[in-house]
Protein backbone atom coordinates (compact mmCIF):
# COMPACT_ATOMS: atom_id res chain seq x y z
CA UNK A 1 0.00 0.00 0.00
CA UNK A 2 1.57 3.41 -0.78
CA UNK A 3 1.83 6.05 1.14
CA UNK A 4 -1.13 9.08 1.19
CA UNK A 5 0.39 11.89 -0.16
CA UNK A 6 -0.48 15.44 1.20
CA UNK A 7 -3.38 16.91 -0.21
CA UNK A 8 -1.76 20.93 -0.69
CA UNK A 9 -2.41 23.02 -3.27
CA UNK A 10 0.65 25.77 -2.58
CA UNK A 11 -2.36 27.61 -2.20
CA UNK A 12 -1.64 28.25 1.49
CA UNK A 13 -4.03 31.09 3.17
CA UNK A 14 -6.15 30.13 6.28
CA UNK A 15 -9.53 31.63 6.25
CA UNK A 16 -11.09 33.04 9.76
CA UNK A 17 -12.29 29.55 10.78
CA UNK A 18 -8.34 28.53 10.34
CA UNK A 19 -9.25 26.35 7.20
CA UNK A 20 -6.83 26.56 4.14
CA UNK A 21 -8.55 27.87 1.46
CA UNK A 22 -6.31 25.95 -0.99
CA UNK A 23 -6.48 22.13 0.62
CA UNK A 24 -9.42 22.48 3.11
CA UNK A 25 -7.41 21.11 5.87
CA UNK A 26 -6.90 22.80 9.38
CA UNK A 27 -4.02 24.95 10.33
CA UNK A 28 -3.96 22.27 13.31
CA UNK A 29 -4.04 19.09 10.51
CA UNK A 30 -1.56 20.64 8.04
CA UNK A 31 0.99 21.26 11.13
CA UNK A 32 0.99 17.26 12.31
CA UNK A 33 0.28 15.74 8.50
CA UNK A 34 3.91 14.14 8.56
CA UNK A 35 3.09 12.41 11.86
CA UNK A 36 -0.28 11.06 11.19
CA UNK A 37 -0.81 7.72 10.27
CA UNK A 38 -2.54 6.38 7.30
CA UNK A 39 -5.58 6.30 9.05
CA UNK A 40 -5.50 9.82 10.74
CA UNK A 41 -4.88 10.94 6.88
CA UNK A 42 -7.77 9.00 5.75
CA UNK A 43 -9.91 10.88 8.26
CA UNK A 44 -8.77 13.98 7.49
CA UNK A 45 -9.58 13.93 3.89
CA UNK A 46 -13.12 12.68 5.20
CA UNK A 47 -13.17 15.83 6.63
CA UNK A 48 -12.04 17.61 3.86
CA UNK A 49 -14.62 16.38 1.37
CA UNK A 50 -16.96 17.85 4.47
CA UNK A 51 -15.63 21.25 4.55
CA UNK A 52 -16.05 21.13 0.31
CA UNK A 53 -19.37 20.43 0.70
CA UNK A 54 -19.53 23.86 3.51
CA UNK A 55 -20.28 21.37 6.39
CA UNK A 56 -18.75 21.90 10.01
CA UNK A 57 -16.04 19.27 10.79
CA UNK A 58 -13.78 19.25 13.55
CA UNK A 59 -10.12 19.41 13.28
CA UNK A 60 -8.24 15.94 13.18
CA UNK A 61 -7.15 15.18 16.60
CA UNK A 62 -3.82 12.80 16.69
CA UNK A 63 -4.89 9.63 19.18
CA UNK A 64 -1.99 8.90 21.50
CA UNK A 65 -0.28 5.97 20.90
CA UNK A 66 0.19 3.26 23.51
CA UNK A 67 3.98 3.17 24.24
CA UNK A 68 5.46 -0.33 23.29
Amino acid sequence: MSQLISPCVSICALDENDICVGCFRSGGEISIWGLLSDEEKREVFRRIEQRMKGEPAPCVVRKEKNPS
